[in-house]
């Protein structure tokens, strides 16, 4: 904690902020609302009424309304604030009619008021609603598609582990003509936008029956130009002198991958595992074309279920979208130490 406080205490002037110190804070808390903003609002709206979500203005923490026990009445009545003869009293509503409540008071239920709507202000505290995520998980299969987005995830990402590591190794450690142009051909394929490619790869998934098939999800994504990238510029790092003397050794080009590159490579790997993780398991809209059995339906999917042809129920919708973000997260708190040296030595050689 001291080395914190005192890295977060550091100033470009001596005793005393410099102008560069106050820029980059301010750039620093700026980034920080920026991004884990969206990230905060959404897991405060998980705990909110369907009533509190829509309403505006918009409220930072969720609020509801104060409801008390009234002797004679079966249900808690709703608590106001409300201005009677300049005196400020708390009393309860029991009917509203038009612009008119009928209220009274939660001690002496025996003395009615008639109180205008506009003169009332509703009595709140802040109450986190952990029945939206009991709701949620309840409403629909959780299990089931909770279950079918971790075998789409692990087995998508561990098939574009193996096939990116082994094309890369190729591009990077072995001599062969066109190998540069094969690697700027495959790179151009990112300037390729999904939405052309969407039919003709779903007319080949449906060719050899892979319609309606997890594998029709888990194969079509197996190998990413992107990862290829990241893998190949890292084992350009490697030396190529630790591969020759493998083989002098007598290794197989097997071992050599499985026991050279892949150990050496592992910071490369756990970002691409990272990115993998988040692709396969945020994918919407190819489970979405492929797959049309609910049996078969991944988390994303199932989400969708929450939108009514009328309604759409935001207080639950919300508190699953954020129980559908704690994997990516755990992924990402035990390889996020990777991500640094994966990225930063991915340019050189």
């Amino acid at each position: 904690m001291a080395t914190i406080s005192q890295f977060l205490g550091r100033t470009r002037g001596v005793n005393r902020l410099h102008s560069t110190d106050l820029f980059s804070y301010l750039y620093l808390i700026l980034g920080t609302i920026l991004m884990f903003g969206p990230m905060l609002w959404l897991v405060l709206s998980s705990f909110k009424s369907s009533a509190e979500i829509i309403k505006f203005p918009p409220r930072f923490l969720p609020y509801q309304q104060v409801m008390v026990d009234v002797d004679g009445y079966a249900d808690p009545l709703p608590l106001f604030d409300v201005q009677i003869d300049g005196l400020s009293r708390q009393l309860v509503q029991i009917d509203l009619d038009g612009a008119t409540a009928t209220m009274i008071e939660p001690t002496n239920p025996s003395n009615t008021y008639s109180v205008r709507v506009e003169d009332r202000i509703p009595v709140e505290t802040i109450s986190f609603r952990f029945d939206n995520y009991v709701e949620g998980v309840q409403s629909f299969n959780f299990p089931l598609y909770f279950f079918n987005s971790v075998i789409v995830t692990v087995a998508a990402t561990l098939l574009t582990l193996f096939v990116n590591s082994l094309a890369a190794f190729a591009l990077s450690k072995y001599q062969f003509r066109a190998r540069q142009s094969i690697f700027l051909v495959m790179l151009s394929t990112l300037m390729v936008p999904l939405s052309v490619i969407l039919v003709p790869v779903f007319l080949v998934i449906t060719q050899i029956g892979w319609n309606n098939n997890l594998l029709g999800v888990i194969i079509p994504a197996a190998a990413t130009p992107t990862g290829v990238f990241l893998l190949r510029q890292y084992m350009l790092t490697i030396p190529d002198e630790l591969i020759e003397a493998a083989r002098i050794e007598g290794a197989s080009e097997w071992r050599i991958y499985a026991q050279i590159i892949l150990p050496l490579a592992r910071p490369a790997l756990a970002v691409l595992t990272i990115f993998s993780v988040m692709w396969r398991w945020n994918d919407f809209l190819w489970p979405l074309i492929v797959l049309s059995r609910s049996e078969l339906f991944t988390l994303q999917i199932g989400l969708n279920s929450f939108q009514g042809e009328l309604n759409v129920q935001w207080h639950l919708l919300l508190a699953i979208t954020v129980v559908s973000l704690l994997p990516i997260t755990v992924v990402f708190a035990f390889l996020q130490k990777y991500i640094t040296t994966g990225i930063a030595t991915t340019g050189m050689k």
